[in-house]
């Protein structure tokens, strides 16, 4: 998609390369999946008393919880913001068990303001190859089928680095490395930044007033030399390119930062929140998937190219049969 005159092409994914301008620099975010979603059996502590005449009693107070880890807190104590399903049944001072020996333990803390809670685990050797060994692929919602094996490989980037993310930034599902290969072999400049990818960005928007919604702050990281490299691209008037949603909102965030226009390399916690209106300081084309309605990826897109070109876009995209979300298909808006 073309934003200055609108114009539409289709095209498959493997003649992107060819796409892009030999001074591009693409920004990739290299975060890693890992296997976020928990089963615990709760120890009851909390829970509201049944009869004892009823058989199904015990299993009742310690009937299965589903726990899907969002952010890592803190290290030492290792406390985590987590979803729990069923919530209402789960309240401070509740203990969980995970796996069939319980390797795992951990006690609400606390609740949060957006119905998440915080938990904190017993220490444990190797905490996180247990968590790879109990746990199962986070697959948004709208995929309604259990996790398979399949899905620890083809729901992660191939670029994928830094573990810490409950979503993929799936944008970068459909590279592959012969197709990174060709990128390099044009001699196109890339780099790597982080942005760990929370439950909070696929969150539709239910206020009335799209300025009310609050993002979940997301853990990110840009290098010294990968800020370098996008700071000499901008000197430079290059158009740098970004691969999802994620690498939009990490750059435009940590530009926002700096205050003077280019990308401050660190660490921190983003939550800039784009919408019609905004105005780009560093991102001048876009690799994204097809969103879901009303929700706040949609509403970046549109705040790049304009809502009524970009829903023109999607209408087209119907009609096309491409397929949307994160298994699905995606467009390059320049």
């Amino acid at each position: 998609m073309n934003r200055s005159s609108g114009r539409l092409e289709d095209g498959r994914f493997r003649d992107f390369p060819d796409l892009l301008c030999g001074d591009d620099l693409i920004v990739f975010n290299n975060t890693r999946v890992f296997p976020a979603r928990l089963y615990a059996s709760r120890s009851g502590a909390k829970a509201q008393p049944v009869s004892s005449r009823n058989p199904a009693a015990r299993d009742f107070l310690k009937g299965r919880v589903e726990v899907l880890l969002t952010r890592q807190i803190s290290q030492e104590p290792n406390e985590w913001e987590c979803l729990v399903r069923p919530g209402r049944k789960i309240g401070v001072g509740e203990r969980l068990f995970f796996g069939k020996d319980d390797e795992l333990q951990a006690e609400v803390i606390a609740r949060g303001s957006f119905g998440e809670r915080r938990i904190q685990f017993r220490p444990a050797t190797d905490f996180f190859g247990l968590v790879e060994r109990l746990g199962h692929v986070p697959l948004p919602p709208y995929i309604d089928r259990p996790d398979r094996p399949g899905d620890r490989g083809r729901y992660q980037t191939v670029y994928a680095r830094e573990r810490g993310s409950v979503a993929a930034p799936t944008a970068g599902l459909h590279f592959t490395p012969e197709i990174l290969a060709r990128i390099r072999d044009r001699g196109i400049e890339t780099v790597q930044i982080t942005l760990h990818v929370g439950l909070g960005t696929f969150q539709p928007v239910h206020t009335d007033r799209v300025e009310n919604h609050r993002l979940h702050r997301e853990p990110y990281e840009i290098s010294s030399e990968a800020a370098t490299a996008i700071n000499r691209a901008l000197d430079a008037r290059r158009r740098v390119v970004a691969v999802g949603t994620t690498t939009v909102r990490t750059l435009e965030y940590a530009a926002g930062q700096s205050g003077d226009g280019g990308v401050r390399a660190g660490s921190g916690e983003a939550d800039i929140f784009i919408y019609p209106g905004y105005e780009f300081r560093v991102v001048g084309a876009l690799l994204t998937n097809f969103h879901l309605p009303q929700s706040t990826l949609l509403m970046l897109v549109c705040a790049f190219a304009g809502k009524e070109a970009v829903l023109e876009a999607y209408r087209h995209a119907v009609q096309q049969q491409y397929r949307f979300y994160s298994y699905g298909d995606c467009m390059f808006v320049e």
